[in-house]
């Protein structure tokens, strides 16, 4: 079977899957967000100490597995490129596959898992005992939230960015209302906002297995030996390792980041912290256009479409660069105001707005880093992706290293210093990598 012929990559369809992506990014933390807002109402500190401090393992722990969403989206969109819709449920059903058993791992871990956590976070005796609640508690979506994160990658990889992004909100409204009404109205307290996680993620995957099987042409009915074949497992598997290495590496630099900030002292670790949601915020809408050249490129690498994976490459990346300035620029103008609006210590904010430049300048480099790693994970460039982020972390390190002198300043740049090495040597690959996928196409 011959691979179709797909139009001329446009703008509009990179907005089609950037659009809903970024606004469904941006709906990701809120499990986290409202369980800490509702025990927040509860006036106990050890309590919302506890559930944020559980929210951010979670949200680290599951970060880790996002290769299950970043792969099948790559598998998906490079199946649909190379006319291969057969291929679809297969795709899905291995996605679930691995979700269920590292779901079950962690959950069979638990006790430990959480035992050496807590002890690394090192919070009171009270929030630990909350936090342990929760964590307990919530432990047991881990299954369900790995098999929507399959879901979700599937879902984009076929261009349905639309559906993916009701999904997040159907996720996200019954977790809203089942946290009010376990928290709140039945008084269930910390274990309330850990069940109500568990509900959502239930009920996302419940509406999810139905969307799949309403836009599947066979249902989930797939061959043994399709299922199981051992190239397509093994292939699976060594992007699924090395997009997992890549993502510990991006985390090891963030969570240093942090604790080089504490050992500053509490004014420069909230001033980073306040920072940081400036970071997050642009991060949010970078990874939308991410997840754009993810399905483009994957669709025009399954298609062995050079061309149009090069074209998908330049405007990914130059609306990347038109919404960066643009972001700098609102930084710049407004950054002082919402740094006060984030905090009422004169102290932090006047700390924040020494540092804001830091911010003003992220997003340019953070463009490329973004851009070239939905590029290199629709191509499954994988491994070379992890190689890449590897030397990434290394500068980083040795940067701050050379920079240890000067303080949180130091820090700052080698966080800068790091998106930049992150986007420059993929792009310094790219040409590479283009050339020797598609010389035979």
């Amino acid at each position: 079977m011959h691979a179709p012929i797909y139009p001329k990559i446009t703008t509009r369809q990179v907005f089609a899957i950037a659009g809903p992506a970024m606004v469904a990014n941006l709906t990701t933390p809120l499990i986290g967000v409202v369980s800490t807002t509702a025990i927040g109402r509860l006036d106990d500190a050890a309590l919302l100490g506890g559930v944020a401090m559980a929210s951010v393992i979670f949200d680290c722990l599951f970060w880790l597995f996002a290769f299950l969403r970043m792969s099948t989206l790559a598998f998906t969109a490079q199946a649909q490129g190379a006319g291969e819709p057969q291929e679809y449920a297969a795709i899905l059903v291995r996605g679930f596959i691995v979700a269920g058993l590292i779901g079950a791992a962690l959950i069979a871990l638990q006790v430990p898992l959480a035992a050496i956590t807590f002890q690394l976070m090192g919070g009171s005796e009270g929030v630990t005992r909350a936090a342990k609640t929760y964590f307990m508690i919530r432990i047991w979506s881990a299954p369900l939230a790995l098999a929507n994160y399959v879901i979700l990658g599937w879902l984009v990889g076929q261009a349905r960015a639309n559906l993916a992004l009701a999904l997040q909100i159907v996720i996200n409204i019954i977790n809203m209302i089942a946290t009010v009404l376990l928290v709140q109205a039945y008084g269930a307290g910390i274990a309330g906002a850990a069940i109500a996680a568990v509900l959502a993620e239930t009920a996302g995957f419940v509406v999810g297995i139905v969307v799949a099987w309403r836009i599947s042409q066979d249902g989930f009915a797939v061959p043994a030996a399709t299922l199981f074949d051992r190239a397509k497992l093994m292939r699976m598997l060594a992007v699924n390792r090395d997009i997992m290495v890549r993502t510990a590496a991006l985390i090891v630099v963030f969570l240093f980041f942090t604790a080089k900030g504490a050992r500053e002292g509490d004014v420069t670790l909230a001033a980073n912290s306040v920072l940081n949601n400036f970071l997050l915020v642009s991060a949010f809408f970078l990874d939308g256009l991410a997840n754009a050249a993810q399905q483009l490129c994957g669709r025009a690498y399954g298609a062995r479409d050079g061309r149009g994976f090069a074209d998908s490459t330049r405007l990914v990346l130059l609306w990347g660069i038109g919404f960066a300035l643009v972001v700098s620029v609102l930084f710049a103008l407004f950054g002082p105001a919402l740094i006060n609006l984030m905090t009422t210590s004169d102290d932090v904010r006047r700390y924040a707005r020494d540092f804001l430049l830091f911010v003003v300048l992220a997003p340019l480099p953070g463009v490329f880093a973004f851009g070239f790693d939905g590029i290199y994970v629709g191509a499954t460039w994988a491994r070379e992706m992890r190689n890449l982020m590897l030397a990434s972390l290394a500068i980083f390190l040795a940067t701050w290293w050379v920079l240890s002198g000067y303080g949180n300043t130091g820090l700052w740049i080698a966080l800068i210093g790091f998106y930049v090495a992150r986007g420059g040597l993929q792009g310094l690959r790219y040409p590479a990598m283009l050339r020797k996928t598609f010389k035979a196409a």
